[in-house]
């Protein structure tokens, strides 16, 4: 959140903040009114900081916003580093965050939703490959979607393709980049004797987008993500859409990985039981793409999600929504004004992804 003050100001940065802490109880709220069987976990999460200055910078930042009498951090505790290691339980702490989060396991949440829709009349089709779309709507204002199977035409195109959206919208060439990611599931011989671990993390480590994050299983599994701090070498994750192998450097990142990180687990016998890479969509300032695409009149983009995308998308989804149903401008549905897809953006040379440290 300090990197979001220092670049937008603190009032677009609480609503970021205000976006992202929403989700937790409308997605709370729809797992239980559908009945959705997700393993959804209501808990507590930990940002942990192992580095001295960014947890300094961020505890600034969060004292800022406290001043301010901004709502949506109000769950937040801060925990100095002389207490750090021992309330979060991650070796070498220098501060620590914990708030109100909460997890669930994505793929049954979205095929549940899906089957809803398919019920309601949704033609889904997952292996029809669009390769254009026109630019410009015919007489009957209508936009020709091209694919292996012919082709279709609708009023309004929404792309929610994330990181393979530059191939569809070349605008976005270098704007939504396909950057690989690697994550991986760690069990122990006994889940019933490994140290107990209820929380999720993200622990923060020097230098821009450098942090892991793990998510606890009711099975007793740990799903740990992150080892970007071993891809120094741009070519293995940047404008890569090969999720057919592992990123070769970072493959064993994980092994002991519990054992170093947490106090209590050296003799856990924890080990890696799978490891997977897969393609996320990052974008050139940071931000995600949501809204009306400029030059485009009702299409519509919903993509670039930095690998962050569980706070994010269900709530931006809805605005888009609102946007097409009923006619609603982005500054009506109260998406954070830093989404918004606009020409300035995609004009703009900046691209932090090429000046990471990883």
């Amino acid at each position: 959140m300090s990197n979001y003050i220092e670049k937008y100001g603190l009032e677009a940065a609480a609503e970021i903040s205000k976006h992202e802490v929403a989700h937790i109880q409308e997605i709370k709220r729809l797992v239980e009114k559908e009945h959705i069987d997700c393993d959804f976990t209501l808990t507590r999460t930990f940002d942990v900081f192992l580095d001295e200055a960014f947890a300094t910078k961020s505890k600034n930042a969060y004292d800022s916003m406290v001043k301010k009498g901004l709502t949506s951090i109000q769950d937040a505790h801060f925990t100095p580093a002389k207490h750090a290691e021992r309330v979060s339980g991650v070796k070498a702490a220098k501060g620590c965050f914990s708030f109100t989060a909460a997890h669930l396991w994505p793929y049954k949440f979205v095929m549940h939703l899906l089957s809803l829709a398919v019920a309601r009349g949704l033609h889904l089709q997952t292996h029809t490959r669009v390769t254009h779309v026109t630019s410009t709507p015919d007489a009957n204002g209508c936009y020709s979607v091209t694919t292996p199977r012919g082709i279709i035409t609708a009023k309004k195109v929404v792309f929610a393709s994330n990181g393979f959206t530059a191939g569809i919208l070349p605008e976005y060439a270098q704007k939504i980049v396909p950057c690989r990611g690697l994550c991986s599931r760690i069990v122990t011989p006994d889940p019933n004797k490994a140290p107990y671990l209820n929380n999720t993390y993200c622990l923060q480590r020097p230098g821009h987008g450098m942090y892991d994050y793990l998510i606890p299983r009711v099975d007793g599994s740990i799903i740990v993500g992150g080892a970007k701090s071993t891809m120094s070498d741009k070519s293995v994750w940047y404008d890569n859409p090969n999720d057919n192998e592992l990123i070769e450097p970072a493959k064993g990142y994980f092994d002991g990985y519990m054992q170093r990180g947490f106090v209590g687990w050296q003799d856990s016998g924890a080990y890696v039981d799978k490891v997977w890479t897969g393609v996320m969509g990052y974008t050139s300032d940071g931000q995600p793409h949501v809204g009306p695409i400029p030059k485009r009149p009702n299409q519509y983009v919903l993509a670039g999600f930095n690998g962050h995308g569980m706070p994010m998308v269900f709530l931006a989804a809805k605005g888009v929504a609102e946007m097409i149903r009923n006619d609603k401008t982005f500054e009506q549905t109260g998406l954070p004004r830093v989404y918004k897809t606009t020409d300035e953006r995609l004009r703009s040379e900046e691209n932090i992804l090429l000046n990471r440290s990883y």
